[in-house]
Parts: C-alpha cells; sequence; structure tokens
C-alpha cells in the first residue's frame, strides 16, 4: 500500500512525506509532470497534492483528473476557502480537502482512513465472502452485504451495471475475474476506488468483487 505525495515546496514535501511514512509507504514527487508519471507506473491507496502547484496553478485539477481515470482517491491540499478549491478543480471534487494550515493529526487521521478502508476490503478478500442469500439487482448481477457494511457482488460475463457497488465512495477489490469501469481494467487481487457518482461497471469473463463504503 503507498501514497502518492505532491508538493513542490521541498520543506513542506519533506515533512508531510515523514508524517505519511508512519502510516504508509510513501512516494514523493516535485511537479506536475513527476506525479503524472508515477500514475502510469502503480496504483496508490491516496493521491495527496496541492492544489496550485505548477505554473499555471491548475496543476492539482489536473492531477485529480488523472487519478480519477486511474481510479484513485485524491486529497487536496490547500489555505484556498472551500469556494475557491471548487472554482478551480470544477467540474471534479475531491474526496478530501486538507485545510493550511493543518495539524499533524489531520494528516495522520486522513491517510489513516483511506490505508485503513483498502485493508479492510483487502481482508475480506482474502477470506471470501460469507454463507448466506444473495439477492439479485438486475439481470446477472447479484449482491450480498453483511452486517459490518461489506458488499459482494457477483457478475456474469458480458453483463454491464450502472453501479452495483456503493453509491458513494468505495474500496472495491476484484476477488475473481476482472471488471471495467470508463476503458479503466483490473484484475484479479486489484484493489481500485470509485469517486461519488454514477460509473458505469461491465466484466467480459465474469467477476466476484467486494466494496466498502468510505467511512
Amino acid at each position: 500500500m503507498k501514497v502518492l505525495l505532491v508538493e513542490d515546496d521541498a520543506s513542506l514535501r519533506e515533512g508531510m512525506g515523514e508524517l505519511i511514512a508512519e502510516q504508509s509507504e510513501v512516494r514523493e514527487t516535485g511537479s506536475v509532470a513527476q506525479a503524472l508519471g508515477a500514475l502510469r507506473e502503480e496504483l496508490f491507496s491516496l493521491v495527496v497534492t496541492d492544489l496550485r502547484i505548477g505554473d499555471t496553478g491548475e496543476g492539482g485539477r489536473i492531477i485529480l483528473e488523472a487519478a480519477r481515470k486511474r481510479l484513485q482517491p485524491v486529497a487536496i491540499v490547500s489555505a484556498a476557502t472551500a469556494e475557491e478549491v471548487g472554482k478551480v478543480l470544477r467540474p471534479h471534487e475531491p474526496d478530501v480537502v486538507l485545510a493550511k494550515p493543518f495539524q499533524i493529526d489531520d494528516i495522520l487521521g486522513m491517510v489513516e482512513r483511506f490505508v485503513g478502508l483498502r485493508q479492510q476490503v483487502v481482508r475480506a478478500a482474502e477470506r471470501g465472502p460469507p454463507q448466506g442469500a444473495w439477492v439479485e439487482v438486475a439481470a446477472g448481477v447479484r449482491t450480498l452485504e453483511e452486517p459490518d457494511g461489506l458488499l459482494w457482488v457477483r457478475m456474469e460475463p458480458g453483463v454491464s451495471h450502472p453501479r452495483p457497488v456503493h453509491r458513494g465512495r468505495a474500496g472495491v477489490m476484484v476477488v475473481e475475474g476482472s471488471l471495467e469501469v470508463e476503458g479503466e481494467q483490473r484484475m484479479k487481487h486489484q484493489y481500485f476506488y470509485l469517486s461519488a457518482g454514477p460509473r458505469e461497471v461491465r466484466t467480459h469473463e465474469g467477476c466476484l468483487a467486494v466494496s466498502m463504503a468510505l467511512r
């Protein structure tokens, strides 16, 4: 599990990197180009980026868009007001905004929230679905929900569905087969993150997946 940190202030990047490293492995980058390269090379449990990084001041939006395509959660770090952040990022929305100046517990809690989500989904995938009654929610799509909120989804080959997992933000692990979300494919044992909103999910070979909503 790894966090991508994008910050062009070297001293701030070093300090934030040390804090994040208490919760997760971290890859540090100091520019938009480096961040985009990292997103092409790896999958992250969380992407943490400064809003105004880059010469144009729109680096945060560029990185957010790229991370969304790769199905990864994004935290925006900014001293701007909520209205200003929304204006820069529109039409996209980050999964969390870390307001400057922030406290140590703020960044530790944020990282723990996303890393913990992935850990919970991975543990569930390792043990497999429990015994219980599956519910058919659409043709070729069945679900099984556990008391703690874990949601199992089984899809038959060739099926597509507008969001068979949690409607809000959620972490997802493919247990069997493969899933495709807007052209981005995840195979067996791969984790990904779905932001809020409608996202069509399809499978060519069929799949079993487990998801948990972000809390």
